[in-house]
């Protein structure tokens, strides 16, 4: 497997899923059903801007609104597109422990190379429930994991001893973090061998300047090679070029992740470069509304790049 090269950080081990990985799409037909080829078309494209990892199925995938079956296909179909060139992890998160084991399993026969679990949502466990939900995960397949801390979403966080108890299991490597809390993060890097990302597109710089070891991201989707440029510069400890690269991606976070719902922004904005036939949601998302296009399009007229990013 071929991954693009990243600068050395630290002395920390390589990160085992990449440096840059987008949270990508999944492509639906104008009736709402899967488009298979299309979304094996959009990893090919991330990778060939400079992804070396994806996540496929996670909630920028609308994983939610999908049965599992259809999860399960669209993991197949960009482990065929891509798979022998990069890293695959799988959403297999849910709030019911069983049925995200039964996802776990399944993800682990199609040869997923890791698993992206999110925190159980809504039924807001105690601290021991979450270490009891990802240690019987983790015990139950051998395919690596990347816990998903969104307590924006999930209602609860995971919280640094309960991630650096859960850092002893073998099977879980890694954290996405989208709670920004730096402190806590800062803390259990340095007493694990965690490999943490950005969960928040926008921090991506300040997250590496403190050791995680890149992104995972929906504005990816939209400049992958700038993106690539930003996260080697911060890996390799070039800030003036990491800034500079940082200011010309505000306007496109803006864009992607503070108007409507990062799956929802990033299908219309592919829509409009061409790269998608249409920009296609599930309920309960629904597309954006004029004013919120208008909004967007102002975003994206302000970036540096954005002769080449919309038509």
């Amino acid at each position: 497997m071929t991954q693009h090269s990243a600068p050395v950080q630290n002395d920390r081990p390589a990160p085992k899923f990449g440096t840059l990985l987008t949270a990508m799409v999944t492509v639906f037909h104008d009736d709402g059903s899967v488009d298979h080829d299309a979304t094996a078309q959009v990893a090919v494209d991330l990778v060939d801007g400079g992804c070396d990892g994806l996540v496929v199925c996670g909630t920028t995938g609308e994983y939610s609104t999908m049965t599992d079956e259809e999860n399960l296909s669209v993991f197949r179909a960009v482990k065929e597109a891509v798979g022998s060139r990069v890293p695959l992890l799988g959403g297999t998160g849910s709030n019911d422990t069983e049925h995200s084991r039964h996802l776990c399993l399944e993800a682990e026969k199609i040869g997923m190379d890791g698993l992206l679990v999110v925190t159980p949502y809504y039924n807001k466990p105690t601290q021991a429930g979450l270490e009891a939900h990802f240690r019987s995960l983790a015990d139950s397949v051998d395919t690596p994991i990347m816990m998903y801390d969104i307590p924006g979403r999930a209602g609860v966080a995971i919280e640094p001893e309960t991630m650096i108890s859960l850092a002893s299991h073998p099977n879980i490597v890694a954290v996405k973090d989208a709670k920004a809390d730096f402190m806590a993060a800062a803390r259990v890097m340095a007493e694990t061998e965690l490999d943490f990302y950005s969960g928040d597109d926008g921090l991506t710089l300040p997250w590496i300047a403190l050791g995680a070891a890149g992104l995972v991201g929906v504005t990816t989707h939209i400049d992958t090679p700038r993106y690539r440029r930003l996260v080697d510069a911060a890996r390799g400890s070039d800030l003036e070029t990491a800034r500079r690269i940082n200011e010309e991606l505000l306007p496109l976070v803006r864009a992607t992740m503070t108007r409507v719902p990062g799956a929802v922004a990033a299908k219309t904005i592919l829509q409009w470069q061409g790269r998608l036939p249409n920009n296609t949601v599930r309920l309960p998302h629904v597309v954006p509304t004029q004013a919120e296009l208008e909004q967007i399009r102002q975003d994206l007229s302000t970036s540096v790049a954005a002769n080449t990013l919309i038509n």
